[in-house]
């Protein structure tokens, strides 16, 4: 008998066992959910087990060993919205054959890598906080601005492209309410909007050639050298696929302005190529009817081709020529308009860049990979206004050579570089003479390290020497955490500096009339520390309703400033012993419904000059900032979108205080085939003017005295745009064909995957 209960307990415990410790499987079947074609390569996974699968040829793919309970599993795929979902073992669907069907995804096609930061990692993997404007995005913003990159920057949190210029219409980048001169603009890596030859670039580069934008936020002078203390923008160019691309884009405004653009792009084996063209025009237009141009005339071409060479299967080498003429005209519109007028106030801009660039890039065995970039720019100028003239060529060029090697859990990019600046006046008043010649040398080394699948951590040293003002050590640390696939925190800081210039946002203002040559023996360079902090989160509420969000916590300090200030009925930049910071927070958060998306940004941007205890308020910075953005989307067809901006009130340089104001915007595209799309942009239809509840100018019109600009002055211009595609490219029709790169058989996602 008690043999019997003996093993009666021991058959009742190894039943318990077996069910304790029983594992299940389940199949899915994985289609898109217009085609219901089989998705090839999308990738099943649960976080909390470490198991997961990859679709076969038919869409299909079993995960077994699964333990009892209810877990969560996520679908994955290139150019396709994320499905989440849960699952109860046992049970009788998980026993069946499960069908998923994926979106595509709208506004991301690709898994975005980033170059900025010199790495092949993709936006999702790497520590130093990187945004990017891409895709359906980029396109938008680039349809509903065609001629220039202002609202694509424009319309970011943290970013604002300054007017600083009521007739010129020039506008400069600031980043985090910080003046534009401490912002570096880049085409491809390449610095070449500096100096002399970053005024008007803003108004003189068109979108319709861009692949992404990336933008870095803080100190990031070790990564390209001086001028980034706020940070970087990126303008990385498309490069030719092998199925060619021809884009046309026809633009007419309500202001009389017109815009159109092409570009062309195609590969084989060994040659590749892109051009890009345009043409743009502006009419003087004076919608306050104050007799000023709050648009001025302008007329400008420009042409970008580039030769792509594959000589071999790991060398790819990229030459191109940017080329840009353009004469503007603003100010008196009846003499503008060829009215005869006693005494008129104008200003003519006469401009003339050219630039080329040459890449290499050659990959060796082992992970090894070494480029080779280098630019030339040629910038002519010539500013003219009522008695007097302005006029220099600034020759300029940029050579770098960098390695990357990519190890199991680090990776090290190194290289050095040098940086010529050369500024010629042939105008500018006796006395005034701007003439300069600057060299910078650096040498920088920077490390990614993956501590673990949650923790990496990206750091990095430059040594800068310049040929006026000495040695820089620049040192910058990043870490990131990502605790679960949902949350991420990232944060970082370094070191960054400025050399003295003449070219700035003050400078320019007053056409460089009065202001007195660099004092280089007694100026020293800006120098500047800043730290970030930033947290994303997304979160799925239901299988419609979703969140993204994003809290940038920063600052910035830049030590000894330069001011422009008066001087015996002169302008001289003259070293302040104290300081500006920047400090704030910039939250975004991104909503989805169904066919609705909503977009909500908020920057709280506190910029202070302090110096001998006393502190004010800097300039033209909005405290509080509010962008939302409604847009409908019905794939692939039909878009509307609702705009909506907010600026709060803003000190002036005169030491008034500007007005609060909104700015709504609504746009529409139908595309009626894959072809062809219409577009329709009413900007500012509510007409928000500077001159409709302030003044732009002091005096009479014969000789103004400018105040500052700080909210549009050209009001409500109605776009009415046509977009022509001869053959849509690949990335626009869900990356099967990348996908098939890009999506790797393993049981587990790797870092960044989509």
């Amino acid at each position: 008998m008690l043999k019997k209960v003996f093993f009666a307990s021991a058959l009742l415990l190894t039943i318990n066992s077996l069910d304790l410790y029983a594992q299940y499987q389940f199949a899915a079947l994985v289609l898109d959910e217009e085609s219901e074609e089989p998705l090839i390569g999308a990738t099943i996974y649960a976080e909390q087990l470490e198991l997961g699968g990859v679709t076969d040829t038919n869409g299909k793919t079993v995960i077994s060993d699964i333990p009892e309970g209810k877990h969560r599993f996520q679908i994955s795929f290139v150019g396709y919205e994320t499905l989440t979902f849960e699952l109860v073992f046992p049970s009788k669907d998980a026993s069946e054959l499960l069908t998923f069907k994926l979106h595509h995804e709208h506004d991301e096609m690709e898994e975005v890598v980033v170059s900025s930061t010199r790495s092949s990692r993709t936006i999702d993997d790497i520590p130093t906080r990187i945004e990017v404007i891409a895709g359906e995005e980029l396109a938008e913003k680039g349809n509903m601005k065609p001629g220039d990159i202002r609202m694509l920057l424009n319309e970011s949190t943290g970013i604002r492209t300054q007017q600083t210029s009521a007739t010129s219409y020039n506008s400069s980048i600031r980043i985090q309410g910080l003046d534009g001169k401490y912002t570096q603009l880049l085409r491809d890596g390449l610095p070449l909007f500096s100096g002399y030859s970053g005024s008007l670039s803003l108004m003189q580069i068109a979108p319709l050639d861009l692949k992404q934008v990336e933008v870095i936020k803080g100190a990031n002078s070790t990564l390209y050298g001086g001028g980034a203390i706020a940070g970087l923008v990126n303008l990385i160019s498309k490069d030719p696929k092998s199925e060619p691309e021809l884009s046309m884009m026809f633009n007419g405004t309500s202001a009389l302005g017109l815009d159109v653009s092409s570009f062309y792009a195609n590969r084989n084996e060994k040659i590749g190529t892109t051009i890009f063209a345009s043409y743009n025009k502006g009419t003087a237009y004076d919608p306050a009817g104050i007799g000023l141009t709050a648009i001025p005339e302008f007329d400008r071409f420009t042409l970008n081709p580039k030769l792509f060479i594959y000589p071999r299967e790991e060398t790819e080498i990229e030459i191109g020529l940017n080329m840009v003429k353009e004469e503007r005209l603003g100010g008196n519109i009846d003499f503008i308009n060829g009215k005869d007028v006693n005494n008129p106030y104008f200003e003519l801009n006469e401009t003339d860049r050219v630039s080329s660039q040459v890449l290499i890039d050659h990959s060796f065995e082992d992970n090894f990979k070494a480029s080779f970039k280098n630019s030339i720019s040629y910038f002519d100028r010539t500013i003219e206004i009522p008695d007097y003239s302005f006029s220099g060529l600034q020759f300029s060029s940029f050579s770098e050579l960098n390695f990357n090697y990519v190890m199991e859990n680090s990776e090290w990019i190194g290289g050095l570089n040098l940086w010529t600046d050369n500024f010629d006046q042939s105008e500018g008043g006796s006395g005034f003479n701007h003439n300069f010649q600057e060299n910078t040398a650096g040498i920088f080394l920077q490390n990614t390290y993956d501590f673990s699948k949650n923790i990496a951590v990206e750091s990095g040293l430059r040594l800068d020497y310049n040929n006026q003002y000495g040695f820089f050590p620049l040192p910058r640390l990043s870490l990131m955490y990502n605790p679960t696939t949902q949350l991420t925190f990232r944060m970082g800081g370094g070191l960054g500096y400025k050399t003295p210039t003449v070219f700035s946002e003050e400078a320019e203002t007053r056409q460089f009339q009065s202001v007195r040559p660099l004092n280089r023996s007694e100026l020293s360079a800006e120098r500047s520390y800043g730290a970030n902090f930033d947290i994303n989160y997304s979160y799925s509420f239901t299988e419609k309703l979703s969140l993204t969000s994003n809290a940038l916590f920063f600052y910035t300090q830049i030590e000894n400033p330069l001011n422009l200030l008066p001087v015996q009925n002169q302008f001289e930049f003259i070293q302040s012993a104290g300081y500006i910071d920047s400090k704030g927070i910039e939250l975004n958060l991104k909503w989805g419904y169904e066919d609705f998306k909503l977009f909500t940004g908020y920057t709280f941007a506190d910029v202070n000059r302090t110096n001998n205890n006393t502190t004010v308020q800097m300039p033209l910075v909005a405290k509080h900032r509010l962008n939302n953005v409604l847009m409908y989307e019905k794939h692939g067809n039909f878009w509307l979108g609702l705009e909506a901006y907010y600026f709060s009130p803003q000190r002036l340089n005169d030491g008034e205080m500007g007005q609060s104001y909104w700015i709504f915007g609504l746009m529409s595209e139908k595309r009626f085939s894959e072809m062809f799309s219409v577009f329709l942009n009413f900007e500012n239809f509510t007409d928000t003017r500077q001159t409709a509840f302030d003044t732009v100018y002091r005096g009479n019109i014969e000789n103004p005295q400018f105040r500052d600009i700080y909210a549009p002055v050209d009001g409500f211009v109605c776009a009415q745009y046509g977009h022509l595609v001869s053959k849509i490219p690949y990335y626009s029709r869900g990356c099967k064909s990348l996908a098939g790169k890009l999506v790797k058989p393993v049981s587990k996602p790797q870092a960044g995957f989509p």
